[in-house]
C-alpha cells in the first residue's frame, strides 16, 4: 500500500468517526516521517533488510559452508530447520541446492568480515 493510499485510508476513518481529527493528524504525522529506504546510500529501511544485511555465513554452525547456520543466526530459527527446508526444496522442486550454493558464494563468511 503506498503512502498516499494509506493517508486517504486515514481520511475516511477521520470522516467514519473512527479517528479524531487529533488522531487523524498524528497518525498522518507518523506516517509521513516513517524510515524511509534512501536509495542512494542504503540507510534506514525497514527491519528486515537490516537484518538482512547482518546476514553472515556462520563459523561455529556449519556442515559445508554455513549458511544455514547463518540463516539460523539471523532469522532466530534453528539451523536444522533451514537444512530441512533446503533439503526438501532441492527434493521437490530441484533448486534448493542451486540457491544453497548462490548464498555460499555470495554471503560473506562472518570471520572475513571481522565480526
Amino acid at each position: 500500500m503506498s503512502v498516499s493510499e494509506e493517508i486517504k485510508r486515514l481520511h475516511e476513518l477521520n470522516q467514519a468517526g473512527a479517528l479524531s481529527d487529533a488522531e487523524f493528524a498524528q497518525a498522518k504525522a507518523r506516517l509521513l516521517s516513517g524510515p524511509a529506504l534512501d536509495k542512494s546510500n542504503g540507510e534506514g529501511g525497514s527491519e528486515l533488510v537490516q537484518e538482512f544485511n547482518r546476514f553472515r555465513r556462520s563459523p561455529r554452525d556449519r556442515w559445508l559452508g554455513g549458511v544455514c547456520g547463518g540463516l539460523g543466526q539471523a532469522s532466530g530459527m534453528e539451523s536444522w530447520i533451514w537444512r530441512l527446508i533446503f533439503v526438501l526444496f532441492t527434493l521437490s522442486f530441484g533448486f534448493g541446492l542451486v540457491i544453497y550454493i548462490l548464498l555460499w558464494i555470495f554471503v560473506p563468511d562472518e570471520e572475513q568480515i571481522g565480526n
